[in-house]
């Protein structure tokens, strides 16, 4: 079904969405919703076709849905694609798109990973900036926090604590930063946890692109370099 099936988000009803960040012979560019036994239930984007209009998007990286239902795609994943948030009603209707290209407050380089909070608030993994950007419901820029790295990974348990994942942060693209699972409150920012990298060379130490948690709060990883998953739990 997918050409480069890249971000995954589980709705309160246990429903599974997934962004297919490429587009190939019919496929692609698309978000596609699933009950929990694997039945299409809504597929967002047209197949295969790359655009920038309110039904079509062009390698969207990531999506997610807020505390009323509301779907949120993060559209976009470098080079010649899109650089957006696109809001979608519960049931696929379009309602407003924003964001461009740039590194100003609400512009995009790389929107790669998306979630919600509690209070219905967008937080954006905007990769390339090297930062994660705050959001209302309907798009307004509230912060932009740059403690956590080069965000692949961002992910909002029930707890309203905020994990994001840097697997590409060194010495050259991003000095001061590690590798590493990084954990806050989505109330101040304020780091209270690192899961660091795994290995000696911090150039090119194995870590998640993507991350989640359960309700006990054990953190699982999704590893690109090694194509694995890990879990760690609490001591």
């Amino acid at each position: 079904m997918f050409v480069f099936p890249h971000g995954m988000h589980v709705d309160k009803d246990g429903n599974v969405w997934v962004a297919d960040a490429d587009g190939k012979d019919g496929k692609g560019h698309q978000v596609v919703k699933f009950s929990r036994d694997g039945k299409v239930l809504l597929s967002l984007g047209k197949a295969g076709i790359a655009g920038d209009g309110p039904d079509t998007f062009n390698r969207p990286s990531g999506v997610t849905s807020g505390p009323n239902g509301e779907i949120y795609v993060a559209d976009g994943h470098g080079g010649e694609s899109n650089a957006r948030i696109v809001k979608f009603s519960k049931d696929g209707k379009f309602i407003k798109a924003w964001g461009k290209k740039g590194s100003a407050p609400g512009e995009f380089n790389v929107p790669h990973a998306i979630a919600t909070d509690s209070k219905g608030r967008v937080f954006v993994g905007d990769r390339e900036n090297k930062r994660v950007q705050i959001f209302d419901a309907e798009g307004n820029f509230i912060d932009e926090w740059k403690q956590f790295g080069r965000p692949s990974g961002v992910y909002i348990d029930r707890n309203d604590l905020l994990y994001v994942a840097d697997n590409q942060s060194e010495a050259k693209s991003n000095p001061g930063f590690k590798r590493g699972i990084c954990i806050g409150s989505v109330n101040d920012g304020k780091i209270t946890a690192l899961l660091p990298g795994l290995g000696i060379d911090p150039a090119t130490q194995s870590v998640g692109e993507a991350v989640a948690a359960d309700g006990k709060g054990t953190i699982y990883w999704a590893e690109t370099n090694g194509m694995i998953i890990r879990k760690f739990v609490r001591k």
